[in-house]
């Protein structure tokens, strides 16, 4: 009998199972690389993956697919399509695409509701939209300038949106460069549809001005079943038709049920971009926004995430963030930002007042807090218990003190953590004050000021430490002092660091970031002159070899400001700065994926990557995805070709929008396709 069983169970094989149950199991695959390997096994695991795929994102150039393109799989259960990376990225003229304008996408994506899309001109738009009329959620970008000419009116570029998907319920322009006017207009002209959305972001790239106090009521007459509002608002009092009381009032009256409300002024986006600089809060000029208004705005909607992002502050606020946090009706608010206000939590003995009161939040940022003590952060990690992400921006009271109590309550749940802007906490003192959650921590930015600031007598500021000495970190190896960690940074799998030009990287693993044997993400970013002579040594890139997980990497050099073609005498062009960031990246033995913003030369509008740049990045030849953020030459691209993992390279030029005489983009079509085929008809290892 045991002989028989056995028989009997050396025969069964996977697909002897029924056909449903194997598509339930194929329906738990979620990263795509697994999908993709998955379908590579036989032809019956390849139509079961293609009839559970919920998503997908078609990359390459739809010009060189002829038609009809045979053969072309169908996708019965795909809902979610993006599109927004078909290269050349950014190209206007998709709709003459016989990929798109023919019926091979409504055939073989027929479920498709939810659709992500470069949309340079209203002619893409147009197209796409007819083939699927019950689409529900979409998603815009565009980083060029808006089109004008013939036929381009306000609102056309949404016209055909509204037009052909009566039932469209969710609206995203975060990305997408457009007029507030464009938005008002095509939401007025189309009552009955608007009268459907649930939800708008209207955070448009590159916003400079939000949306006037009119326009935005407009919006909310016609919109009453909006649950999610996103928006830049002119908050300013100097300016006509400002957003005030007012206008919140009427904004919670017109859209009773809204569970997620961002407001941002756009200057704030750009204010105080200097971490060691202190903040000068205009108290003289307060917000129109007051603390009563606040009051009645918590109470009249069912808020659990609310954004109040100002560039003025709101005095005296902590009646109103009591009463946000013991209000009876209504759920608890679980994500809360706030930008200039003041008398956020006062932390006086073991009274808890202003925001430590919502114990319900899960995820906090506060910015541009003037009066926030380490009390405060200490009042905060006793009441609100169950926070996970806290994020601290250009609070000047703030000590490494006061991150040490918000990490020793918080020990239990904080796993995301951004200080950044802080004059009084240099990035040792941080990792030091960190120690409770190092092992629980998965995402971190903080900004790389490796010395202490000076107070007034000369002595360096560590309230942790005075006997701290931690000027010598630029100084060679052995001489430097070493910070051991009490544990690893096991669970940390997102790192993101921010430093001004010309400081060097290598400190990092001094201050505690040895052990990080799960960080698989790293971004850096840079800003600042980079108009002189760069340091002789390198930035530090070698040290990341310590990461052995390590397999993405964004480095950001797009507020790196110099001289992209001839630069003054005595002045250096970027090109050497390319080659003092990128050097070392060619020993990252595990990096697979690269997103690169070169420096940029703003009097000409120019980030291009220049040939010192292109060499070192060859030198990467694990790298299997390279999305470079600016121009470059042919021929540069052509030293690319020699990596032979690499799979998928972009362009994406998105520091638009640009002169309105810039005609790269257009004269870099036929060169990109030149590019990509020869990339995609090498022979691929695996």
């Amino acid at each position: 009998m045991p002989s028989e069983i056995a028989q009997i169970t050396t025969n069964i094989h996977l697909h002897d199972l029924p056909e449903a149950l194997l598509q339930q199991i194929f329906s738990f695959i979620e990263p795509t690389r697994a999908r993709n390997s998955a379908s590579l096994v036989c032809r019956r695991w390849r139509d079961l993956e293609r009839r559970t795929r919920s998503s997908l994102s078609l990359r390459g150039n739809p010009f060189t697919i002829p038609y009809p393109p045979f053969p072309f799989p169908s996708f019965p259960s795909l809902s979610s399509l993006d599109l927004s990376n078909l290269s050349p990225w950014g190209r206007a003229a998709l709709s003459n695409t016989p990929l798109l304008v023919g019926p091979t996408l409504p055939d073989k994506f027929p479920g498709v509701n939810s659709l992500k899309l470069y949309s340079r001109d209203p002619t893409a738009l147009i197209s796409l939209t007819h083939h699927w009329p019950k689409l529900k959620r979409v998603k815009l970008v565009r980083w060029h300038n808006r089109p004008s000419g013939a036929g381009i009116t306000i609102g056309s570029d949404l016209h055909p949106l509204f037009e052909n998907c009566e039932e469209i319920e969710e609206i995203d322009l975060n990305e997408f460069y457009c007029w507030t006017e464009d938005v008002t207009e095509a939401i007025r002209s189309y009552p009955l549809v608007a009268k459907g959305l649930t939800g708008l972001d209207l955070m448009l790239a590159n916003a400079t001005e939000g949306f006037r106090a009119s326009e935005l009521v407009s919006i909310s007459e016609v919109c009453p079943n909006l649950q999610r509002l996103v928006a830049p608002c002119v908050f300013n009092p100097r300016y006509m038709d400002f957003v005030n009381d007012e206008t919140l009032r009427k904004l919670a009256t017109n859209c009773p049920h809204l569970r997620t409300l961002h407001l941002v002024d756009p200057t704030s986006i750009n204010l105080n971009n200097n971490p060691g600089a202190v903040n000068n809060l205009p108290e003289n000029n307060p917000s129109a926004i007051t603390p009563a208004c606040l009051e009645t705005l918590f109470s009249s909607l069912p808020l659990t995430d609310f954004s109040l992002d100002l560039s003025h502050p709101v005095l005296e606020v902590t009646p109103a963030l009591e009463a946000l946090g013991q209000r009876r009706a209504g759920p608890l608010v679980k994500n809360l930002k706030l930008g200039y206000f003041q008398g956020i939590c006062k932390g006086k003995w073991l009274h808890l007042d202003g925001v430590a009161v919502c114990g319900g939040l899960e995820s906090l940022c506060l910015k541009n807090c003037a009066d926030l003590s380490d009390a405060s952060l200490s009042a905060i990690a006793r009441g609100c218990t169950r926070l996970s992400r806290f994020e601290l921006i250009g609070c000047d009271l703030v000590t490494e003190l006061g991150i040490q109590r918000l990490a020793s309550g918080l020990r239990q749940t904080l796993k995301d953590l951004s200080v950044s802007r802080c004059p009084l906490i240099s990035a040792p003192a941080l990792v030091k004050a960190l120690k409770p959650v190092r092992g629980r921590l998965e995402r971190l930015h903080l900004d790389c000021i490796w010395t202490l600031p000076k107070a007034e007598n000369g002595a360096e500021h560590d309230p942790l430490d005075d006997s701290n000495d931690l000027n010598g970190l630029c100084e060679p190896q052995s001489k430097r002092r070493r910070y051991e960690p009490d544990e690893t940074w096991e669970c940390l799998r997102e790192l993101s660091l921010w430093l001004p030009a010309g400081e060097f990287l290598f400190p990092l693993l001094d201050i505690g970031f040895e052990d990080c044997p799960n960080l698989s993400s790293i971004t850096i970013k840079v800003e600042g002159n980079c108009r002189a002579k760069p340091d002789p040594r390198t930035f530090g890139l070698h040290i990341l070899l310590h990461f052995p997980e390590l397999s993405k990497m964004k480095l950001d050099l797009g507020e790196a400001i110099g001289y992209a073609f001839t630069a003054p005498f005595g002045q250096m062009d970027l090109s050497l700065w390319e080659r003092f960031y990128l050097h070392g990246i060619g020993d990252l033995p595990f990096l697979e994926e690269l997103d690169y913003w070169p420096p940029q030369d703003k009097e000409v509008n120019q980030r291009s990557l220049s040939l010192p740049a292109t060499g070192l990045i060859q030198m990467c030849s694990s790298l299997r995805k390279l999305f470079i953020h600016g121009t470059a030459h042919e021929h540069f691209m052509r030293f690319f070709l020699q990596m032979q993992n690499l799979r998928d390279v972009q362009l994406r030029e998105d520091y638009y929008p640009a002169p309105e005489n810039d005609m790269s983009t257009e004269m870099r079509d036929e060169s990109c396709g030149r590019f990509e085929l020869a990339l995609n008809s090498r022979q691929v290892p695996d």
